[in-house]
């Protein structure tokens, strides 16, 4: 999809606000039935002398707000492609007193992320028709649209990087090769990307994280990449995203059922790649290092067990209760890394972590645990900006005491209650400091999706790869 700035032609779309219905042929359609100005509603039709004419439905304008922008040109994206046109013009006014760059933003994310489609290992695969969109903001605010467009592009370049990794099955994505294409997409923006093997990883100490790796036959990596562009500030901050490019659940194996789509639980993972990859792309002033301990969980004559006490890298010792709270394990050991070997002054982790999430919040809102509300107003400006929605869960002392162990210095599993919130503060109990502003964010069911909704469509989502974009360049 291409966008051009200020330039004419294409099919000339209308666009229609709910109560200014004006004129006989949409009067005719509203009367049918057929459009009526409805926010997200879009109406495409060819005349009789085969002349496209589109018309997009706003709804009331003083309800627009840029999550509707995005909703309803993401349909107005797919009714382009769909008919094959190969240019539309879009004359854009004013909207409900909104910035014209921030229009222009939602606008062309909502176009491309409908462009987006996953069919790498489709025999017959159908090349989607070039799109070119000329966008026509209010005269003078031509800038500001350009800047709003490019940063749709450079921002949806890095969701769809976090959505292919995501999607990609466990065969071709696994620790060597989510290393690699880190290293691939990242170095070429500025980003140093360090990878380690397990001889380097087990002079880490990093025992937690080697323990679960150990019954598969790919050697895990442990993946650093470091983005430095703000000279100003001595301030880093880490992203660690869960990295278990796949679950079998060890020992405490998975139903088969559930097994299937078990090469998503690196979705934290991506999110982290994606995330650095939006930085560095937009050339954020922001000094950024993520991290990623990427394994296999799988099931050997060596896997590790439950019942097993293991260590880890901060030295503290950890009962394992369930192999299948696996990612925990591997995240304490990159946290800990992250804030003492690094040296990050804050750290935010993601990973598809918790069933306990899913259940509670389903698959539109993620789950966050923090230690530091100040932080997380931070994380909650962002999450409106780009329309992605992280409830915060409570961390009191009763959440803590569920992973507390009788034989060991922590249990991997607190329990069947409040699932969530005790697997959130295991990792948070791994901070080199524990009063290092932190925030986990569960992905467990919002990085992977059964159904589609609004402009996600179903499986990789990309979540929350633009907000913390967003929180990190202090682009609120």
């Amino acid at each position: 999809m291409k966008f051009n700035i200020a330039k004419q032609g294409g099919i000339k779309a209308r666009l229609v606000y709910e109560d200014k219905i004006e004129g006989e042929y949409l009067t005719h359609l509203k009367e049918k039935e057929l459009f009526s100005g409805k926010a997200e509603e879009v109406y495409y039709t060819l005349d009789s002398d085969l002349k496209a004419r589109l018309f997009i439905g706003l709804g009331k304008e003083e309800k627009i707000d840029f999550e509707v922008l995005r909703k309803t040109f993401f349909k107005v994206s797919g009714e382009l492609l769909k008919n094959k046109a190969g240019e539309v013009e879009l004359n854009i006014p004013k909207l409900n007193n909104l910035c014209n760059y921030r229009i222009a933003s939602a606008i062309a994310e909502g176009m491309l992320q409908a462009a987006y489609k996953y069919d790498t290992f489709k025999s017959e695969r159908k090349e989607a028709p070039e799109l070119v969109v000329n966008y026509n903001p209010i005269k003078g605010k031509e800038h500001r649209a350009e800047k709003g467009v490019n940063e749709a592009v450079k921002l949806m370049e890095a969701v769809c990087l976090a959505r292919d990794l995501v999607n990609q099955p466990a065969n071709v994505i696994y620790p060597e090769t989510l290393a690699q294409t880190a290293k691939d997409k990242l170095e070429s923006k500025g980003v140093k990307v360090s990878i380690y093997g397990k001889k380097e990883i087990e002079d880490l100490k990093m025992e937690a994280f080697l323990s679960v790796a150990r019954a598969s036959a790919k050697e895990p990596k442990l993946i650093v990449m470091e983005y430095y562009n703000n000279p100003e500030s001595d301030e880093k901050i880490a992203l660690v995203g869960k990295g278990v490019t796949y679950d079998s659940g060890g020992y405490a194996i998975k139903p088969a059922d559930s097994m299937v789509d078990m090469f998503c639980d690196m979705g934290g993972a991506a999110a982290v790649i994606g995330a650095v990859h939006a930085l560095a792309g937009l050339e954020a002033k922001v000094n950024v290092v993520g991290v990623v301990a990427a394994c296999e969980n799988m099931i050997s004559g060596d896997g590790f067990r439950n019942g097993d006490i293991i260590g880890s890298m901060s030295g503290k010792t950890i009962e394992i209760i369930n192999t299948d709270a696996e990612g925990r394990l591997t995240l304490a050991d990159a946290v800990y890394y992250a804030t003492n070997n690094l040296k990050a002054a804050k750290l935010i982790d993601l990973a598809t972590l918790t069933g306990a999430c899913a259940a509670a919040l389903g698959e539109q809102v993620s789950g966050a645990v923090t230690n530091n509300d100040e932080f997380f107003a931070e994380l909650e400006r962002a999450n409106q900006r780009a329309g992605e929605l992280v409830w915060k869960m409570p961390n009191i002392d009763y959440y803590k005491k569920m992973n507390e162990s009788k034989v060991a210095d922590i249990k991997n599993r607190g329990g069947k209650l409040g699932g969530m919130m005790s697997a959130g503060l295991f990792v948070g109990s791994f901070l080199a400091k524990e009063d290092i502003p932190w925030i986990h964010i569960d992905i467990a069911g919002t990085a992977y999706i059964s159904e589609a909704y609004g402009y996600l469509k179903e499986k990789a989502t990309g979540v929350p790869v633009k907000s913390l974009y967003f929180m990190l360049s202090k682009e609120t």
